[in-house]
Parts: C-alpha cells; sequence; structure tokens
C-alpha cells in the first residue's frame, strides 16, 4: 500500500494529539503533530503502544494517580488470589460490580483514530497494557491487538485454560455466593487480566516482541509521559512534556535505549 498523504495523516493524528496537548502553545503543538504525521507517511509497518491514558478520557480511571483504581482499593495479588478464598470472593464482586470503572465504557476519539489508522493498513499491531477491549470496540480487528495484560472482559481457567463468559458466572455468584470454577476440570476461574505476581501471557509477549522487532515506526501513547520522535538513526528530533499523553516514536521501535516497550 502507498503510503498516506500527510494531510490525510494530520487528520488522522488530530483525533490523537491535538485535544491533549495541554500547556503547549497552538504552534508547537501542529509542529509535532506535523513531525509525527511524516513519520507515519514514510512507514510501511507502524506499531502503536497504549497504556491507560488513552481510556480515561472514557471514563476509566488510570491504576497510580490520585482517585485512581489502586487509591481506592488494594489490589489483590496473584498468589493471594490463588490461595485465599475470601480474597478470590473479593475479586469477584469487584468484577461483576464494576468497581474498576470497566463496565459501560465506550470508545474515545483516540481509540477512533487509531482505528483509522489500521484501517488504512499504516498500522500493523496494537500492543496495549489496557485490559477495557476499547480498541476492539473501536472497531480494531481482535487478531490486530495484543493484549500485554489480559481482557476484562471474560474469564479463563487457570488451570486447563478454557475460556468462560461472565454472564455464565455471574447468576450464581451473586444469588448463591458460588465462586466460580471451571465447567470443564473443576479448576480456578479468573477474570482474563493479569495481576500482580501473575507471569506474563507467553503468547502476547511473544507477538509483542516479534512486532516491535518488525515495525519501522513506534509510536507510544502515555499519560504524563516524555514525548521523544526519532529518525532512522536514532537522532533526537523532540522532547517534551505533557500535561496528558503525546506519542513517543521510534522508527526502530526502540524507547530511551529500550528496544521493547515496558
Amino acid at each position: 500500500m502507498p503510503p498516506c498523504r500527510l494531510s490525510a495523516n494530520l487528520e488522522l493524528l488530530n483525533g490523537i494529539c491535538l485535544p491533549r496537548v495541554l500547556g503547549t502553545p497552538h504552534n508547537a503543538a501542529m509542529s509535532a503533530i506535523s513531525r509525527l504525521a511524516a513519520l507515519l507517511a514514510g512507514s510501511a509497518r507502524t506499531v502503536v503502544f497504549t497504556g491507560a491514558g488513552i481510556s480515561t478520557e472514557s471514563g476509566i480511571p488510570d491504576f497510580r494517580s490520585p482517585g485512581g483504581i489502586w487509591s481506592r482499593m488494594k489490589p489483590i495479588d496473584f498468589d493471594t488470589f490463588m490461595h485465599n478464598e475470601d480474597a478470590r470472593r473479593e475479586a469477584w464482586q469487584r468484577t461483576f460490580s464494576g468497581t474498576a470503572g470497566w463496565v459501560g465504557a465506550k470508545p474515545n476519539e483516540g481509540h477512533f483514530a487509531i482505528a483509522r489508522l489500521v484501517d488504512t493498513g499504516k498500522v500493523g499491531h496494537v500492543i496495549t497494557q489496557n485490559v477495557d477491549n476499547l480498541h476492539q470496540d473501536a472497531g480494531v480487528p481482535a487478531h490486530q491487538v495484543i493484549e500485554l495484560h489480559g481482557n476484562a472482559g471474560y474469564a479463563t481457567c487457570l488451570v486447563c485454560g478454557l475460556r468462560h463468559q461472565l454472564a455464565e458466572l455471574r447468576d450464581s455468584f451473586l444469588e448463591q455466593g458460588t465462586l466460580p470454577a471451571c465447567r470443564a476440570c473443576g479448576g480456578i476461574v479468573k477474570s482474563a487480566t493479569i495481576s500482580f505476581g501473575q507471569p506474563m501471557p507467553v503468547e502476547a509477549m511473544r507477538r509483542a516482541e516479534a512486532a516491535s522487532r518488525d515495525c519501522d515506526l513506534f509510536i507510544v501513547l502515555v499519560a504524563g509521559g516524555l514525548s521523544r520522535c526519532g529518525t532512522t538513526d536514532g537522532r533526537k528530533v523532540e522532547r517534551r512534556r505533557a500535561r496528558h499523553y503525546q506519542p513517543r516514536a521510534d522508527r526502530h521501535g526502540r524507547q530511551g535505549g529500550r528496544r521493547h516497550p515496558r
């Protein structure tokens, strides 16, 4: 597919960047967007990496900011979940009550902008730390989304790996207090998210590494982080700090000396 016109890339990127370059003079913001659009125009294999910041405008709080998820409830680590029935009960109560804020959330303009970039063929994969399924809801095909921390929309058996829909588990838990168990092997069932202390998903990590190594442009959308754009030889083009998030891009997938996302 031939590269998109620069003007087309600017239109697509407007949904991701312009409303969020807060505290930045308008001309500087447009310059940053133009630089990223130019990188996109010359890219054939772009990867986008997203974190919690992209979903805050959908009403989903991030994890560590004041008022974030972990300021309202203590995380339940994997070992505690596995060995403490009360902890499992608390975890499922949170899941079915929507305490974390994922229930009913809708994609925002940032998700839709990324979906449009995927639709053009410029972006091959979206690697995300988020578990809210909003990239898929915005129109990114599921096979192009790599979820490093799992998905809160379903559950899996920790013994045999069988997938369970939350609706299948909800009534018996809420009405009878029955902890979810696998319908196939009777094993412990957990929401398909990665908890503290839980091994990272091997296949998702393999796919993320392969996509990162293969890409010629790596864009990171982060919450309150440092923005870096680089040329093919790694020379610094731009460095700025944003109050919300801005793209970080390196045409070899490197981040401040790191080749892959953290």
